[in-house]
């Protein structure tokens, strides 16, 4: 028994170890730079939209769109990105956004993740 918890006592501290969260504070962000509307099409054609709005300081509402799907949540901007359901926006530069959407097949319960770049129309 004692083993046992020598074995597990060592790989928690070791998986502890390997995991590190996002450090650092939240700052606050330019709202022009994130502010308005943003467009973009996924490689399987499908069309999204990011609608980002009162932003103040590092806080924004954000309404998500993609055929059928309609998300709207409050964000935090962090490192420039935020998360929205299973999205992650990142402006990568002005006026340009990467989106990474985890799409979730209900019939095999396979994900895949779609990537795209969005273009921002204010």
């Amino acid at each position: 028994m004692a083993d046992l918890m020598s074995i597990l006592s060592s790989n928690y501290a070791t998986v502890g170890a390997n995991t590190s969260p996002t450090r650092g504070k939240y700052v606050n962000v330019n709202p022009e730079a994130f502010q308005g509307r943003w467009t973009g099409k996924y490689a399987n054609s499908q069309s999204f939209e990011v609608q980002v709005s009162n932003v103040v300081g590092f806080r924004a509402k954000v309404k998500y769109q993609s055929g059928a799907i309609t998300k709207y949540q409050d964000v935090l901007i962090k490192d420039n990105a935020f998360r929205v359901g299973d999205t992650k926006f990142v402006l990568t530069r002005a006026g340009t956004a990467q989106v990474n959407t985890v799409v979730t097949n209900p019939a095999t319960g396979a994900s895949t993740l779609e990537k795209a770049y969005a273009k921002q129309n204010s």
